[in-house]
C-alpha cells in the first residue's frame, strides 16, 4: 500500500514538473513553507520567556521602528 502511494506520488511530481505551471507551482509551494516555518519561530520567541525569545522580540521591534521612522 506505502508502494502504491510512493508510486502515484512521484508520477503526480513528474506530471508536474513536465509543465511549466506545475514547476511553478512546486515553488510557491516551497516559498509557503519558508514562510510558515518563518512565523511559527517567531511565534515560538515571542511566547517563550528566554533570552534567545526576548533578543528576537527586541529586535524585531528595532526594526520596525527604524522602518517606521522612530528612533
Amino acid at each position: 500500500m506505502l508502494k502504491k502511494l510512493q508510486t502515484n506520488l512521484l508520477l503526480k511530481f513528474k506530471e508536474l514538473k513536465k509543465e511549466e505551471r506545475g514547476s511553478q507551482t512546486l515553488e510557491w509551494i516551497g516559498i509557503a513553507a519558508v514562510i510558515v516555518i518563518l512565523v511559527g519561530v517567531i511565534s515560538t520567541a515571542m511566547s517563550n520567556a528566554d533570552s534567545i525569545g526576548n533578543d528576537v522580540v527586541e529586535k524585531i521591534s528595532e526594526l520596525i521602528s527604524q522602518i517606521g521612522g522612530g528612533s
